[in-house]
C-alpha cells in the first residue's frame, strides 16, 4: 500500500512529467461522437499529443488549456479510454487526460448514455457501460481521423466510481449481483443502495446473460479509482483479470465506505495491484479540481476536507497514473 504524502515521491513524479512532457507542447483536443449500433451516438472527448499552441477553452462550467483540433503528433501511440462516475461526463477527469496526452498518450473519455449529468435514466444499468467502452475503442481504432497514430496493441483504461466498476468488468471481472440485497439490507445508507432503491430497474441481472461477460481483450492495463459495487466481486469474480491494475482509495470516502468497495477488490484481484490510499481525501477528490463556476453549480462534488489540497493531490495523482501506464503500456511512440 502507498500513500501520497512523500516529498520524495512528489519530486520524482514531477521529473517524470517534465521528461515525458518534452514529447509535446500541448494537448490537442477534439469533441465528437462515436457510433453505437445499439443506442444513441456516444459523446466523447479526445486528447492527444500535439505541437499546436494551447488556448483556454470553456465548455459549460469547465475551462481547460488545449489545442482544439490541433494536429496530432507521433505514431504508434498508446491509447487510454476513460469511464466516469455516476452522473458525470467525459470532462470529469480532463486534467488526468491532459497529463497523459502531454506524456505521449491518446486519451478518449466517454459520456455514458443514460448515466450522465443530463440524463440518469439508466444509472443502474451498469452492465451496459462496458459495451459502450468497447464501441468507443472501435471508433478510436477505425473511425477517428487520427486512428493511424494509435498502437492497437497498447490500450489501457481508467475508471472512477461507477467507471471503476466498468473498468473491472471490461478487463474480465464478473460481478455477483446476488450480493447486493444482503449488503444493502445491512448498509442501506450506502450511495449504491440508495440509487438502486430509487430506481425501477432490476439490478439482479443473471450472470449467465451475455452482458455479464463483457471483457474487452484489447485492454492491457487499468487504473481503478474508488470502484463502485466493489463488494460484488469475489475472488472467483476477478480470477480472469490478467492485466496489471493500479487501485486507488480515498481514506475518508463516505460515498463508498471502507472496507466494502476498493478493499474487497484489492483482496480479490489475482495479482497484487499497485495500491494507493489517499490520506484525508473524500470520494469526489478524484474528480478534477473545480472551477469557481462548477463549485457554484455543484458544491457537493467540489468540497474537500479542511487541509486537503485537491490541486496538489492531482499533480501527484496524474503523475502516478502516467507513470503506471508508462510502465505497463510503454512510454510514448514506437517506431
Amino acid at each position: 500500500m502507498k500513500t501520497l504524502d512523500s516529498k520524495l515521491f512528489s519530486v520524482a513524479m514531477t521529473l517524470v512529467l517534465a521528461l515525458c512532457g518534452t514529447c509535446a507542447h500541448a494537448a490537442g483536443f477534439q469533441h465528437g461522437f462515436a457510433a453505437d449500433p445499439d443506442g444513441k451516438p456516444l459523446e466523447i472527448g479526445i486528447w492527444y499529443p500535439s505541437q499546436t499552441t494551447a488556448q483556454p477553452v470553456t465548455m459549460g462550467a469547465t475551462t481547460m488549456s488545449v489545442a482544439v483540433n490541433g494536429t496530432a503528433q507521433g505514431k504508434a501511440l498508446p491509447l487510454v479510454v476513460m469511464s466516469h462516475g455516476t452522473g458525470s461526463s467525459f470532462l470529469g477527469h480532463f486534467d488526468t487526460a491532459i497529463a497523459l496526452a502531454d506524456g505521449g498518450f491518446v486519451v478518449v473519455a466517454v459520456t455514458h448514455t443514460g448515466d450522465n449529468y443530463a440524463d440518469q435514466s439508466r444509472s443502474v444499468d451498469v452492465m451496459d457501460r462496458p459495451r459502450q467502452i468497447s464501441r468507443v475503442i472501435d471508433h478510436m481504432l477505425s473511425t477517428w481521423d487520427g486512428h493511424a497514430t494509435i498502437d492497437p496493441a497498447r490500450i489501457g483504461m481508467f475508471g472512477f466510481s461507477s467507471g471503476g466498476f466498468t473498468t473491472l468488468v471490461s478487463i474480465g471481472g464478473i460481478p455477483d449481483f446476488s450480493k447486493i440485497g444482503p449488503m444493502c439490507s445491512q448498509h442501506p445508507a450506502d450511495f449504491a443502495c440508495q440509487l438502486i432503491a430509487k430506481s425501477s430497474s432490476n439490478m439482479a441481472v443473471p450472470l449467465t446473460t451475455p452482458t455479464a461477460r463483457a471483457a474487452d481483450p484489447r485492454i492491457k492495463a487499468a487504473v481503478v479509482a474508488a470502484p463502485a459495487l466493489g463488494f460484488t466481486f469475489s475472488v472467483d469474480g476477478l480470477k480472469n483479470v490478467k492485466v496489471p491494475v493500479q487501485l486507488w482509495r480515498a481514506e475518508n470516502d463516505v460515498i463508498l465506505p471502507h472496507p466494502r468497495y476498493a478493499e474487497v477488490v484489492r483482496l480479490a484481484l489475482p495479482q497484487t495491484p499497485d495500491y494507493h490510499v489517499v490520506p484525508n481525501a473524500g470520494h469526489f477528490d478524484f474528480l478534477v479540481p473545480c472551477s469557481s463556476a462548477l463549485a457554484s453549480l455543484a458544491p457537493a462534488i467540489c468540497a474537500s476536507a479542511v487541509g486537503f489540497d485537491r490541486a496538489a493531490f492531482h499533480a501527484n495523482f496524474d503523475a502516478a497514473v502516467l507513470s503506471f501506464f508508462n510502465k505497463t503500456l510503454g512510454a510514448g511512440p514506437r517506431s
